[in-house]
């Protein structure tokens, strides 16, 4: 057996959430392999949105397994948090929900680190979520960090030592906190973790693999926000494409089989950095009202723009991807022409590579065509599509060399259509 991957194409918000529920019946586990709380992946089914953080998205699916991997970092306010929105619902995760030892444990320290620095930036934030991630994984490839395995291991020393560090280093910002407020939530988070079974994930895996057991690696964020190969530094901090799901889960590059990659039908972003097809007018209020637009994180209104092919050519070449799946089409229902970047203008010269520095000077040059204007949220067969929405996604599939396999039309599971 080979393990399937599923990632967002974009700067994240591609729907991620949606789609890895709707698959999550071919499969017999979940896997989330990098990024923390920072992540909000939404699903909605029953008239009901749901907002996952850290738990994977397949958790709904009784019979499906979910495994928190050693790539995640794991904010335990926040776990304990969902966990009992999802008790409330009626959902018992002690069933189908395991965590990896060696996933690193966000401190309230961490969050306060993400909060100061931010500051001190002033004009030149990063757009950070403020939920500690950055701080965290530099404790990680700094070996100081607190994994979820210390918590049977000395726990309280280590977590007062680590503390202690990110006192010190507080001293260099002007910054007023009071973690002691924090901490009571986030060892009452802690046992709520310690209900749960805490495994070396990565055997687990690949003795599942052995066995025969069909495995989805989710995703957060998006490819262009890879800590390597995004828009830096206007990124996150952990490889958000294919090849982190091999370091995030502890498996081969030859385990990996399918590769799905999730984008929008048009783009979007949130916080700062860069975005060659961003819009300023009309035009982009409408994709927001429509998408419903507002980060489901932080909440924070995002940037809209046309779809960005050159953005997606180079997130297919670095992730392998061989099924794509477009989302949000429906939100484009309204106009009367579509377009999209085809190419960039860089120092008066065209070029269709994502280039090193990608910044305001960066131009998008557009195709355009003509759009469908025709309510999509009632189809529920390819044979139904409009002839516009037929051409666009053969446009899609003509420049990008990959197939689209699913199109989704609406928010619903029952809205997500396999072509």
């Amino acid at each position: 057996m080979k393990i399937d991957v599923l990632l967002g194409l974009q700067w994240g918000d591609e729907g991620k959430g949606k789609i890895v529920d709707v698959l999550t019946p071919r499969y017999d586990v979940i896997s989330r392999f990098q990024g923390g709380p920072n992540a909000g992946h939404t699903l909605e089914f029953n008239n009901i949105k749901h907002v996952l953080h850290n738990i994977p998205s397949g958790i709904f699916r009784e019979e499906t397994l979910n495994i928190i991997t050693n790539g995640v970092v794991l904010d335990p306010v926040v776990f304990k948090r969902e966990i009992e929105a999802l008790e409330a619902m009626g959902v018992d995760l002690t069933k189908n929900l395991i965590i990896s030892k060696k996933a690193h444990l966000i401190l309230p320290s961490h969050r306060t680190l993400d909060a100061a620095s931010e500051a001190a930036k002033g004009k030149s934030k990063i757009g950070s979520t403020l939920k500690g991630i950055g701080p965290t994984y530099m404790d990680k490839t700094g070996r100081n960090g607190l994994r979820v395995g210390d918590i049977d291991r000395n726990f309280q020393d280590k977590y007062n030592a680590l503390k202690e560090k990110h006192k010190r280093l507080l001293k260099q910002y002007d910054f007023e906190y009071n973690l002691e407020e924090e901490e009571e939530k986030w060892f009452e988070g802690i046992k709520t973790i310690k209900r749960y079974e805490r495994v070396d994930s990565e055997f687990v895996i690949n003795n599942l693999l052995e066995n025969g057991k069909s495995i989805l690696a989710e995703g957060a964020q998006g490819t262009l926000l890879d800590i390597d190969f995004g828009s830096y530094p206007f990124v996150t901090s952990s490889n958000t494409i294919c090849a982190g799901a091999c370091t995030g889960m502890g498996v081969a590059p030859s385990k990996i089989g399918e590769v799905f990659g999730i984008f929008k039908a048009y783009c979007t972003r949130v916080g700062s950095g860069p975005f060659p097809t961003e819009l300023f007018d009309n035009e982009g209020d409408l994709l927001r009202s429509v998408g419903n637009e507002f980060g489901s994180t932080t909440g924070r209104p995002r940037r809209c723009g046309w779809i960005d092919l050159v953005a997606l050519k180079y997130s297919i070449m670095l992730n392998g991807v061989t099924q794509l799946i477009m989302t949000k089409t429906d939100v484009l229902d309204d106009f009367d022409t579509i377009k999209l970047a085809t190419a960039y203008k860089i120092d008066g010269e065209l070029s269709d590579q994502f280039p090193y520095t990608l910044d305001d000077s960066t131009e998008a040059i557009y195709t355009e065509m003509p759009g469908w204007k025709t309510d999509l949220t009632e189809i529920r067969s390819k044979e139904q599509f409009p002839p516009e929405l037929k051409a666009y996604i053969e446009f899609l599939e003509k420049e990008l060399k990959i197939p689209v396999k699913f199109v989704s039309v609406g928010p619903d599971r029952k809205q997500i259509i396999e072509i």
